[in-house]
């Protein structure tokens, strides 16, 4: 257990970060699942479409925040796009 007033508050803030890293990490995994379901039963381009965009902006956010790295994003945005043809 922490001591200090500024270690408690350290404990504070690094939880209220875990839950912000992993809701975002599952957001852009959830649009990842759903993409290739569409595309598995390949639904109307379309909706491929955008679900594709939703993947996208997911994994772009994920990497702004430092959650994933920049060239994971890159990568992931490159597989999904490239399973999408």
């Amino acid at each position: 257990m922490a001591n200090t007033k500024s270690a408690k508050k350290a404990i504070r803030v690094s939880e209220r970060k875990k839950a912000m890293n992993s809701k975002s990490k599952t957001g852009y995994k959830e649009a990842q699942k759903k993409l290739a379901k569409a595309i598995s039963s390949k639904e109307k381009k379309q909706s491929t479409l955008e679900l594709l965009s939703k993947a996208y902006k997911a994994i772009d956010k994920a990497a702004k925040r430092n959650v994933i790295h920049k060239k994971k994003a890159a990568r992931l945005k490159s597989r999904l796009a490239k399973s999408s043809k």
